[in-house]
């Protein structure tokens, strides 16, 4: 048997899983949306319940097209005066003009680009409630809440991405409280695959490979983060009748093998097509290679024998505690 060399920074995992890891991410931004209709108008374009939410918490949002495919994922977070948006990395430009193309002309509401003003970190890791709160930064306890010190916003955002805290920084605050975190034990990852590899072992979906418009927020994993307490919304009606009649016919499962899978390959059981590979990587804990697919009922059951490039692989399914 052909033996798979780990390509994991095992520092930067072992930081991930036990420590305290430090994610800055670069391209992603915050969107700030004010006036009277704020809350309204996110109420009727996305899956979260936006006018539930009061100050202090948050929700995943995800933005759908008329036939309940997925345009966009980003998370809500309730101000007293505004709200705050946080766009996956890579989408704040796009997001924006989005939002902005839907505001019709009787509309009080205004989106803003806050720019270069914020910069996004992610902190994570068995002890990063420990380290934050070493550097005088609270930690709410409770998923999707959030609080601010010294103008520092701190999100625990724990079923999305990989868990841990997010972290919405003034830009000329960054160095100071890069070098506090760090003298306090952060591991400041630098290698982006170790935390793919991380998010995939954990079966999260992530915008760009699962999150994309060929699913609906259901197929994709995100069954959690559509609200069946609120009205109508763009796509609602579609995903109504999917949950309603159980037309979910394909879903988010994990893929084992012993060699690597390739994003984008054919997933194939009984001589036919039920799925393809979204994000493949390694997991130290199952000691080979781990997959991510979207794959057709009921071959998406655990322990389903299936055919990737001509090699076999065995559909797992994660623990809730993981999920």
């Amino acid at each position: 048997m052909t033996t798979i060399t780990s390509p994991i920074n095992e520092r930067e995992y072992a930081a991930l899983v036990s420590g305290a890891a430090l994610l800055e991410r670069t391209d992603a931004g915050v969107l700030i949306l004010t006036d009277a209709d704020r809350v309204d108008f996110l109420q009727r374009m996305t899956t979260a319940n936006v006018a539930a939410l009061r100050p202090g918490q948050a929700a995943l949002a995800v933005l759908t097209s008329p036939v309940a495919r997925i345009e966009f994922v980003f998370t809500v977070l309730c101000r007293e005066e505004e709200l705050w948006l946080l766009p996956a990395p890579g989408q704040t430009d796009v997001l924006t003009s989005k939002l902005r193309s839907q505001i019709f002309f009787m509309d009080k509401v205004k989106v803003a680009n806050s720019g270069q003003q914020f910069r996004r970190w992610r902190v994570m890791g068995a002890q990063a409630a420990a380290l934050l709160q070493a550097v005088g930064i609270p930690t709410p306890a409770q998923d999707d809440t959030f609080a601010s010190a010294d103008a520092v916003t701190v999100l625990h955002q724990a079923r999305y991405e990989v868990p841990g805290y997010e972290l919405i920084i003034p830009a000329e605050d960054t160095d100071d409280l890069r070098a506090r975190l760090i003298t306090a034990g952060a591991f400041l990852l630098t290698d982006r695959e170790t935390y793919e590899n991380r998010r995939i072992e954990l079966g999260r979906p992530a915008v760009g490979t699962e999150l994309t418009g060929e699913y609906t927020p259901l197929e994709a994993g995100l069954a959690w983060a559509v609200a069946d307490n609120k009205g109508c919304y763009t796509g609602q009606e579609i995903i109504a009748r999917q949950i309603t009649y159980d037309k979910v016919t394909k879903t988010l499962a994990g893929l084992r093998s012993d060699m690597p899978l390739p994003v984008g390959a054919e997933v194939t059981a009984e001589g036919r097509s039920v799925g393809v590979v979204t994000s493949s990587g390694y997991s130290p804990t199952l000691g080979g290679p781990l997959a991510l697919a979207v794959v057709k009922r009921p071959f998406n059951s655990a322990e389903t024998a299936v055919v990737v490039s001509g090699h076999t692989a065995q559909v797992v399914h994660f623990s809730p505690a993981e999920r």
